[in-house]
């Protein structure tokens, strides 16, 4: 899933400093289950900027709303009255919605109210780690299923370094060996042999190198 955190009070005073009728926008998905941008998120970001407006006399007026997804036009169209009501739109969704709001309302502010930091997993209660690089060319079926470009502090596709120590890593002490954890599950499946190919440069054009990113279905399109 997509991992975000949310901006400080006082960014988001800043940010929003010119405007007076403010809809805190939240989205249902990815940033929920993160715990940064979900209904209840919107409600303790709200109820902080009203609390600041009545501090420093801002007077903004803070209404607030939840959706599905922020990144999809079917559930934008149920925000629709609230944007159009307001000046302006603090979005707790991850960049990509905040991007679909502002593209589909083009006179309409429309902020992050959040840092989107990148694809991760829930590790334990409070704990997010990042698991993919959307790097666009996946190799998860070479070692095991756990990346290398991702999880190797170094992003080797050849590993492990010389620097790695008693299974953990030389740039994190504090992080497992990529490798090590590449080595270990492909020794419990049986698929040590994989380690025996070299694997060839890592060609990056399908990345974010490349520019901005588009995929087009056309079995899909109409």
């Amino acid at each position: 899933m997509i991992v975000a955190e949310r901006k400080t009070i006082p960014e988001l005073i800043d940010i929003l400093a010119k405007h007076k009728n403010i809809l805190v926008l939240g989205c249902g998905t990815c940033v929920t289950v993160c715990l940064a941008g979900g209904e209840r998120e919107v409600s303790i970001i709200a109820s902080a900027l009203r609390i600041a407006s009545q501090a420093k006399g801002l007077g903004w007026k803070v209404s607030e709303l939840t959706i599905e997804r922020q990144c999809d036009n079917a559930f934008i169209e149920q925000a629709i009255d609230a944007i159009e009501k307001s000046d302006a739109v603090l979005s707790l969704g991850c960049g990509a919605g905040v991007q679909a709001i502002a593209e589909r309302f083009i006179k309409k502010p429309v902020y992050a109210g959040l840092n989107t930091k990148f694809l991760g997993i829930l590790e334990e209660r409070g704990i997010w780690t990042e698991k993919c690089a959307a790097c666009g060319a996946c190799v998860l079926h070479e070692y095991g299923g756990i990346c290398p470009v991702t999880r190797c502090a170094k992003h080797m596709l050849n590993g492990p370094c010389g620097g790695s120590r008693e299974d953990r890593c030389e740039v994190r002490p504090d992080r497992a060996c990529a490798w090590q954890l590449i080595y270990n599950r492909l020794k419990d499946i049986g698929q040590l042999e994989r380690l025996d190919q070299i694997a060839e440069p890592k060609q990056w054009g399908s990345s974010l190198s490349g520019g901005p990113r588009v995929i087009i279905r056309e079995d899909h399109r109409i």
